[in-house]
């Protein structure tokens, strides 16, 4: 038995089924972690919320920024951009039930026995586990009620960017939507930056990426994340895992088995023309 950690999947179906054929994934033996974000950009969402579905049991995901994104678009709230090619998920006859089945997923995965928590974008420094998974539990609770697109349209936003256990409202689920799945980088006091995009290099002081700031959670568990691509999967201290590489962009799907920490990948198939006769990665 064994439990496999894929980063952000991003539509890329193709990839996925290679990636879990190479390390021969069992469904019902094996279990898989997803990172979020298993829609928009690559050719196949369709497909990858269906299989995922499929697997029941076999697997556990968080919800990432572009699957709660995709959820808005369904509901009428933000518009569908082409660039997401989400089109033939949202005419399928089948939409109504996998976004149903989407927003009711969590935010936050955690394992006590293997001491292992996976958020799609990270864990704050400013919280300890208790107040991780309360925070998760608060938003999920609201996705999987009646009132869901009151909290969809009230999701966008940079602020507030300080976590405070007075935080109330729709404003409190701002903060913890953020914080767990678009966040990179913070202030040395745990305040959120929701603006820096840059490489840890290149960040300006004092920002530093969210996992370079001692907090609670880091020192107690292993976290696993995906949303930050341009990492590449580099640069984090021991026991914090990023793993989007960035399959969508033209780079790889990245597998983590975690019981003896082997690395796997798959290339992405996404090629484009270059007008020359020749091929190049899709940037």
């Amino acid at each position: 038995m064994s439990t496999y950690l894929i980063g952000d999947v991003h539509g890329c179906y193709d990839e996925l089924i290679a990636l879990l054929q190479q390390v021969e994934f069992t469904p019902g033996k094996d279990t898989l972690w997803l990172t979020g974000d298993l829609v928009a950009r690559g050719p196949g969402s369709l497909e990858v919320l269906r299989y995922v579905r499929s697997l029941g049991d076999s697997a556990r995901m968080v919800l990432g920024n572009h699957d709660l994104h995709l959820l808005a678009v369904y509901a009428g709230i933000s518009r569908n951009k082409p660039k997401d090619r989400v089109s033939q998920l949202l005419e399928a006859p089948d939409a109504d039930e996998l976004l149903n089945w989407l927003r009711r997923q969590p935010l936050l995965q955690l394992d006590e026995e293997k001491k292992l928590v996976m958020a799609h974008a990270g864990i704050t420094p400013q919280w300890d586990i208790a107040t991780a998974i309360a925070c998760a539990r608060d938003v999920e609770a609201v996705l999987s009620s009646d009132s869901y697109p009151l909290f969809l349209d009230a999701m966008y936003g940079d602020m507030p960017n300080n976590w405070s256990q007075d935080l109330t409202g729709l404003a409190r689920l701002r903060f913890i939507t953020n914080a767990l799945t678009r966040m990179r980088y913070c202030f040395p006091n745990g305040q959120l930056d929701m603006y820096c995009k840059d490489t840890p290099e290149s960040a300006p002081a004092p920002l530093k990426p969210w996992f370079a700031i001692p907090g609670p959670v880091t020192d107690a568990y292993s976290v696993i994340f995906g949303h930050w691509a341009s990492l590449e999967g580099k640069g984090t201290p021991p026991g914090i895992y990023g793993l989007d590489t960035g399959c969508c962009w033209g780079g790889d799907l990245t597998c983590l088995r975690w019981e003896d920490k082997t690395y796997f990948v798959q290339p992405s198939n996404r090629k484009v023309d270059t007008g020359d006769g020749d091929t190049a990665i899709a940037l």
